[in-house]
């Protein structure tokens, strides 16, 4: 009965689908009533945004996948008053404004500082943003991890191998929005075809207040925007960098503007020589390529109607570096990775108070490994994929006081996996690595059906000084296991006017699903008896609840200061355990697990020529055994399958401190300094000797873990920007940037040596030049 009153709800609002953002229409006429063509910007400190159009003849523009909160506006027209006023966006439906221009000042003109939007009044949840300035100014990093760097240096994020995020400790339980659409699998380099940041405008990164329109992978959501507001016309992009290890990359797009549609084509590569995390100094076998192309129409049919078309292809190839005892014997490991996507919506506004979407999305997604002959202490092969098929659709309102939005979507995936290895040695250097009990070699072949479905509705109410976000939720999973859950969600935050302080409380109940890399593997009979196992079990769903309480408090109007205290309480809490030195890894669950901390950031989105931030984040996390899922070959299974002990979340890492200071020196140049501290993550009990960890990975990254301690000894990195202006003429401009990282060259580990990650080494001193041209 439940499931038929399911699929009633979403066949009833078919017609909708989910949004990630306001919209602003805006028009300009002259005191006769005329449109006429201006210049118009729209500038948000809360969220990093600043957009700059000119608009054309008939004085219409819309300002399109604004994130919500309030907004200066100016628009200007030599010989006319300049306008300025404040603009709150705070619903999906589009927000009319008709702005007149006068000779002489009109009554209705403002003026407003752009430090009136300095926070967000109305935010329930921590989150944090990064605007189109900040994307631009990116540090040149590994390749295929510009927008993961960028996530990562936001209070409460980490990075551990290989550009895996971690939110607030949550292992693969980042879900990212793409321009409305959701993407739940692992997106690391070493997965997945990434993103390239320079098709990315902004960024919203949030762990707590998580509207209930968001589910399934729910440790931390990023709401990725890759649309511009651009003038009428052709505009595009085009950019190259080049940089230590042999790296370089190229990026081009266009957009064409013509009338009520809007055109964007693009395409982008990269080749390196540094892709992957090594586990050694020496990077042996670490090269990689990559590119992608997309295509995306979008055209308003009238005021009420828009429809979308896109399309994607996205691939990788990399080699896996090796340790030193594997470089020794001729190693060799190779993956790659591949997504084709393509993506339809619609949007039609009823009325001034409804907007309903509808969203569909197919994608075929692959990751091949094979290895050569001389591979050792496992020859490993592997070739799996999925195919999905999503469906969203929802409804949103204003009446009163109320911002409201219900609705659900559907999730239909394929799932294909082909597993193999070889056992080459059971020992190495004249140590076990395997017991002699392991079999010599396993293949596998599996193919599932996962079926997801979810409803929801919300609302956010705004009570005078005090907005109060209620939501709930419904979701059914079936892959290995089948069930169902109800979520609630509910946040607050009040405003203290005499002290500008607003304070915020959160509760999220949140659904996990477990991730879908090799899970068929991780539960099945197949691995029965290895290592006398008891039993393997389905992983099933992790439960947990979100508590947090914070404020944010504005100084001089100048500085932001956020604040939260956070606990997390799981069940089922999903993890992963990494295959030796593949960088295969199969998804596990433990029992049960706890984490709590406090995060704290000041930013300065512009004090005169400086901006920059300081934050830091202070984390705990337990977990309890036993464990589930996973593919373990030497002789800790037992003990990880039955014991009840506690032990640390791989990422509970107590302290992590990021700072930024950027200089615009001159209208044309500008310099920024940017620096990283992490106090270490937790070693797991190896078992082996000092002697052999340094024959497998050298005596200096053995030094830098602490193995009495069980903890990666502190890491450190800072890092110098320069960036220029090189020639402007109109819209068209030409800018250059330089980025020095690890500027001491500090050896910095990330993970070492263990079952459930492996051994990382952080990048030495590398530079990158990048040349931006914009058309």
């Amino acid at each position: 009965m439940l499931r038929r009153c399911l699929a009633f709800l979403l066949l009833a609002c078919a017609g909708f689908a989910q949004q990630n953002g306001g919209e602003l229409r805006l028009s300009v006429r002259d005191a006769a009533g005329v449109g006429m063509p201006a210049h118009a910007e729209l500038a948000s400190q809360s969220s990093q945004t600043h957009e700059s159009v000119d608009i054309g003849s008939d004085g219409r523009y819309s300002f399109k996948h604004l994130p919500f909160g309030f907004y200066r506006l100016a628009v200007t027209r030599t010989g006319f008053v300049t306008y300025s006023e404040l603009i709150e966006i705070r619903s999906e439906l589009p927000v009319t404004k008709t702005v007149t221009l006068g000779i002489q000042p009109i009554d209705t003109a403002v003026t407003v500082e752009e430090s009136e939007t300095l926070i967000d009044p109305d935010r329930t949840g921590g989150a944090y943003y990064v605007g189109a300035r900040q994307v631009k100014e990116r540090q040149s990093g590994q390749a295929g991890r510009d927008l993961i760097d960028l996530v990562s240096q936001q209070p409460g994020w980490l990075l551990e191998a290989n550009g895996v995020l971690h939110p607030r400790g949550s292992e693969y339980s980042t879900q990212y929005i793409v321009n409305g659409f959701p993407v739940e699998d692992n997106r690391s380099p070493a997965f997945a075809p990434s993103l390239d940041a320079d098709d990315v405008q902004s960024v919203k990164a949030y762990t707590s207040g998580i509207p209930a329109e968001f589910g399934r992978k729910t440790g931390g959501v990023v709401e990725v925007n890759t649309d511009r507001n651009t003038s009428p016309g052709l505009h595009g992009t085009a950019s190259a960098h080049t940089g230590s290890f042999a790296s370089a990359g190229a990026y081009l797009s266009a957009q064409l503007v013509s009338g009520k549609t809007t055109t964007t084509v693009s395409g982008d590569g990269f080749t390196s020589d540094r892709y992957l995390d090594p586990p050694v100094q020496q990077n042996r076998t670490n090269h990689g390529t990559g590119g992608s192309a997309s295509a995306t129409v979008e055209r308003d049919l009238d005021d009420s109607n828009r429809v979308r078309f896109s399309v994607s292809r996205r691939e990788t190839w990399f080699q896996v570096p090796d340790e030193l005892l594997q470089a020794a014997a001729g190693q060799r490991q190779d993956r790659t990775g591949a997504e084709n996507s393509a993506q339809a919506s619609y949007q039609h506004v009823f009325s001034p108070a409804l907007l309903g979407s509808v969203r569909a999305m197919y994608r075929d997604v692959g990751a091949r490994l094979w290895s050569n002959p001389l591979a050792t202490p496992i020859s490993a092969q592997q070739d799996r994929g999925f195919r999905e098929g999503y469906v969203g659709a929802n409804v949103a309102g204003h009446k009163g006081r109320h911002e409201w939005k219900a609705g659900g979507d559907a999730d239909f995936a394929s799932i294909r996996e082909e597993f193999g290895y070889q056992i080459v040695a059971y020992k190495v250097a004249g140590v076990r690595i395997f017991d002699r009990d392991t079999p010599p070699s396993l293949n596998f072949a599996g193919r599932a059906q996962d079926r997801e479905q979810s409803a929801y509705a919300q609302d956010l109410m705004r009570l005078g000084s005090l907005t109060v976000s209620v939501g709930l939720r419904f979701d059914h999973y079936r892959l290995l296991v089948d069930e169902v859950e109800w979520s609630p969600r509910i946040g607050a935050a009040w405003t203290v006017r005499p002290l500008g302080l607003t304070v915020r409380a959160s509760y999220d109940r949140v659904f996990g699903t477990p991730a879908m890399e090799n899970i068929l593997l991780s539960a099945s009979p197949a691995l029965l008896g290895i290592n006398n196992a008891a039993l393997y079990l389905p992983l099933r769903p992790s439960r947990g609840n979100y508590w947090e309480a914070g404020f944010t408090k504005p100084f001089a109007h100048k500085l932001r200061l956020d604040a939260n205290v956070f606990r997390r309480a799981f069940r089922n809490f999903g993890d992963d355990d990494v295959l030796l030195n593949t960088g295969v890894s199969f998804p596990v669950s433990v029992d049960r697990a706890m984490i709590h901390g406090v995060e704290v950031k000041l930013d300065v989105p512009r004090w005169g020529r400086f901006s920059g931030y300081v934050s830091y984040s202070n984390m705990t996390g337990v977990e309890w055994l036993p464990i589930s899922g996973g593919l373990f070959l030497d002789d800790t299974a037992p003990a990880l399958l039955q014991s009840h002990d506690k032990l640390p979340v791989t990422q509970d890492q107590r302290n992590t401190a990021r700072a930024l200071v950027r200089a615009q020196l001159s209208p044309k140049l500008w310099m920024a300094w940017g620096a990283s501290y992490n106090s270490g993550l937790p070693i797991e009990d190896l078992g082996q000797s000092t002697a052999f960890l340094s024959a497998q990975y050298g005596a200096d990254v053995v030094a830098r873990a602490n193995l009495d301690r069980g903890r990666v000894r502190p890491s450190f990195a800072l890092n110098a920007s320069v960036g220029a202006e090189l020639w402007r003429r109109e819209k068209r401009s030409v800018s250059a940037q330089a980025d020095i990282l690890n500027v001491t060259n500090r050896l910095n580990l990330i993970n070492f040596a263990g079952v459930f990650s492996g051994t990382a080494v952080g990048p030495p001193r590398s530079v990158g030049v990048r040349l931006r041209v914009e058309f």
